[in-house]
C-alpha cells in the first residue's frame, strides 16, 4: 500500500484519470460477477415518480387533468414482496368550479382595489402520503427482479384551490380571506396500482410504469364558504385515474448475511 501511495504522488492528471477509469472498470466487472448473488437478497429502493392524472367522481366536478410528482422508498424482499412509503404533490391548471363567481363582473372580470382588471388565476394544489404493500410477479427466469407489479396503498389525501392574485389587488381574497374560497378538502384514501417493474442486473436501468387508481373519502375542512354563504359538510368520493412511472435512482442490495450490503 505504501508503495502504491508513493507512486501515485508523481502521477500527472492524465495518468490519474486513466488509473481512475481502470478502477471503475474493475469495479464494474466485480459488480457484474456479483449481480446474481445480490438479486437473491432484499433490495432497498429510493425512487422518484411522476403521474398524469384524469379526474373522476366528485374530483372531476372541481378539477380537470392534472399531474403529480413524488418520492417513494420501499423494500423488495427476496421473495419479491413489496412494502414501502410514498408521498406526492399534485398540481394542475384546470379548475372547473369557479369559487370567485360572486365577485366577478357580468363580463367575468374581477376589479381590483386600484379599479383596474385584476390578474387572478385558479390552480389545483394537493398532496398524498401513504404506505404501499404488494408483490412483484416474475414473468421471466432471466430477470429475478422484473415482472408484473401489483400494489395496494392507504394514506392521507388533500387538495384545495390555489387562488393566485399576481398583483395582490383583490381585498376579498387577501390575507386570511382566501380560506373562505379555497375549498380545502382532505381525508382517507386508498390506491391500487398495476404495471411493469424492471430492475436490471447491471443496476443501471431500474424503473416501473403502469396505471393507478386513487379513491379519496374526503370532506371540506373550512367552516364557511364565502361565495355560497354556507358550510359544505358533504362526504365526497374523489377519484384519480393515473398513468404512473417511477425511476429508482438509488438502491441497496442486502443479502441474508448481515455484513453483506451492496451500493
Amino acid at each position: 500500500m505504501l508503495f502504491i501511495i508513493k507512486k501515485t504522488k508523481n502521477l500527472n492528471m492524465r495518468q490519474f484519470f486513466l488509473l481512475f477509469i481502470c478502477m471503475l472498470f474493475g469495479l464494474q466487472i466485480f459488480a457484474q460477477n456479483e449481480n446474481k448473488k445480490k438479486q437473491e437478497g432484499n433490495i432497498l429502493l429510493f425512487a422518484v415518480n411522476y403521474k398524469f392524472q384524469r379526474a373522476a367522481g366528485d374530483f372531476s366536478n372541481r378539477f380537470g387533468p392534472s399531474s403529480a410528482v413524488g418520492f417513494n422508498t420501499e423494500i423488495l424482499s427476496k421473495k419479491n414482496w413489496i412494502i414501502g412509503v410514498e408521498s406526492n404533490l399534485l398540481f394542475g391548471t384546470v379548475v372547473n368550479e369557479d369559487v370567485l363567481a360572486s365577485i366577478r363582473t357580468p363580463e367575468g372580470d374581477i376589479i381590483g382595489s386600484d379599479q383596474s382588471l385584476a390578474s387572478v388565476a385558479l390552480r389545483l394544489r394537493g398532496m398524498y402520503a401513504g404506505v404501499n404493500i404488494g408483490k412483484l410477479f416474475r414473468i421471466s427466469s432471466k430477470y429475478e427482479k422484473s415482472g408484473i407489479r401489483i400494489t395496494l396503498g392507504s394514506g392521507f389525501f388533500q387538495h384545495k384551490i390555489r387562488i393566485q392574485d399576481d398583483n395582490v389587488s383583490v381585498p376579498q381574497i387577501a390575507g386570511e380571506y382566501f380560506k373562505g374560497y379555497d375549498r380545502l378538502t382532505n381525508g382517507l384514501a386508498f390506491t391500487q396500482f398495476i404495471g411493469y417493474e424492471h430492475l436490471s442486473k447491471n443496476r443501471l436501468i431500474n424503473f416501473y410504469a403502469g396505471f393507478e387508481i386513487l379513491e379519496g373519502f374526503t370532506k371540506n375542512r373550512r367552516d364557511f364558504n364565502f361565495d355560497t354563504m354556507m358550510k359544505d359538510d358533504r362526504s365526497r368520493m374523489d377519484m384519480l385515474i393515473s398513468f404512473k412511472m417511477g425511476w429508482a435512482f438509488l438502491n441497496f442490495y442486502v443479502n441474508d448475511q448481515p455484513d453483506e450490503i451492496y451500493y
